[in-house]
């Protein structure tokens, strides 16, 4: 029995090592590209629930949170108390509120929030509910239908910090202007861990599922 000489197995010797090692490069460059890509998604929660921006917009839109039988939850009553403020410091002449029904609800969270505001003395006329959606990225793709109806086009959107990275996202990628000025104290202002864990996880699946499937609304041709 013969065997293959040494100098004859050395050349596929040297391209499996190759390939291993391109093999090896591409495992890397992608853990590589994973990791940067959720830093930066946990870098923009965490950086966009520090920004309150007050500049003038068209518009303050407050996302909808739990209610029981009209009556806001805490937390949903925080977004609506700041939003009420940044409607008297001058931000926007209007609120929207957005949020439709879950089950077994006898309003929605979008009702439920224009009462509450017109019952903390916003004018009755300065306050839009549009009660459509079960999750963030339904309640605002009806923000931004009743937007490109109405000929607007900036946002000030009020919500939890860590969600309102998400929410804007998604605005900005149906054309919206959006800014950005969520709660400062209070029920559901706190940036706990699992909160923005939880928010960076939504954040990754907008970016990486939904948003090649968006085209903007707003400000459109």
């Amino acid at each position: 029995m013969t065997s293959t000489p040494v100098r004859d197995r050395a050349p596929a010797v040297r391209r499996r090592v190759r390939w291993v090692r391109w093999v090896l490069v591409g495992i890397v460059a992608v853990v590589a590209v994973a990791v940067a890509v959720v830093a930066a998604a946990t870098y923009s929660v965490i950086w966009t629930a520090r920004q309150d921006d007050r500049g003038r917009t068209d518009l303050i839109v407050v996302l909808g949170a739990s209610q029981y039988w009209g009556d806001p939850s805490p937390v949903f009553a925080n977004r609506l108390e700041h939003a009420a403020e940044l409607y008297a410091a001058g931000v926007a002449g209007r609120i929207v509120t957005v949020g439709g029904k879950q089950e077994g609800d006898v309003t929605t969270e979008a009702q439920a929030g224009r009462s509450y505001l017109v019952g903390h003395g916003v004018p009755a006329a300065a306050v839009e509910a549009i009660a459509t959606g079960r999750d963030t990225w339904e309640s605002v793709q009806a923000l931004a239908a009743r937007m490109a109806d109405r000929g607007w086009r900036s946002a000030t959107i009020v919500s939890d910090p860590a969600h309102v990275a998400r929410a804007a996202a998604m605005a900005s990628a149906l054309g919206i202007e959006a800014r950005t000025s969520p709660t400062q104290s209070g029920a559901g202002s706190a940036t706990t861990a699992d909160y923005v864990l939880r928010e960076t996880a939504g954040l990754l699946g907008f970016w990486l599922v939904q948003r090649w499937s968006v085209d903007p609304v707003v400000g459109g041709s």
